[in-house]
């Protein structure tokens, strides 16, 4: 029989996109008052691998994948999807969202995104909301599995979780007791 433990703590990440770029500011700041400082924000990056949320926010999306200094345990994550999900509504106008936030976490293992749509290959937390490993990391890389987005299965997004991974060693060094695994 296992021991059971303590889970690592993970970094807290979202993934912001909207057509209105005005908007990541406001995102950002009630981001981090909630989540922390914000410790890595990724380059203005197009939001082109789908046309599913078009009718709903419009052509020309972009988005921005932001971490934070704050480590969490990953039992948060259904509170955090449930928050970010309500704060879409805050800016959304006559019932559309304009901002999507995609929370989630980076550990040393993995990239993990929220989501309220099951599938297959998601696995239910509790309060509506599901977990999906979305990249895993091996022999020294983060990989897609087959149902990774594509955007996410990309190289700049690649690149991105791994410099979140990086961050997320160095935080990770820094807790009390927390020995470097990888």
């Amino acid at each position: 029989m296992g021991r059971i433990g303590q889970p690592e703590l993970v970094t807290p990440i979202a993934s912001v996109f909207t057509g209105d770029e005005t908007l990541f500011m406001p995102v950002h700041l009630a981001l981090a008052e909630r989540l922390g400082p914000v410790v890595y924000v990724s380059e203005l990056l197009p939001f082109d691998t789908t046309n599913y949320y078009a009718p709903e926010m419009g052509e020309g999306l972009k988005r921005r994948i932001f971490a934070f200094r704050n480590l969490l345990d990953p039992a948060e994550l259904p509170a955090l999807k449930r928050w970010t999900n309500e704060l879409e509504e805050q800016y959304a106008v006559q019932g559309r969202r304009r901002v999507n936030i995609d929370s989630g976490y980076v550990s040393l293992a993995k990239l993990v995104l929220a989501t309220t749509k099951d599938n297959i290959h998601r696995i239910y937390l509790g309060q509506g909301i599901y977990a999906e490993v979305t990249l895993r990391y091996r022999a020294g890389h983060f990989e897609p599995w087959p149902w990774t987005y594509p955007d996410y299965a990309s190289p700049p997004y690649l690149k991105i979780a791994e410099e979140i991974r990086e961050l997320h060693r160095k935080l990770l060094r820094a807790v009390p007791g927390v020995k470097d695994k990888r």
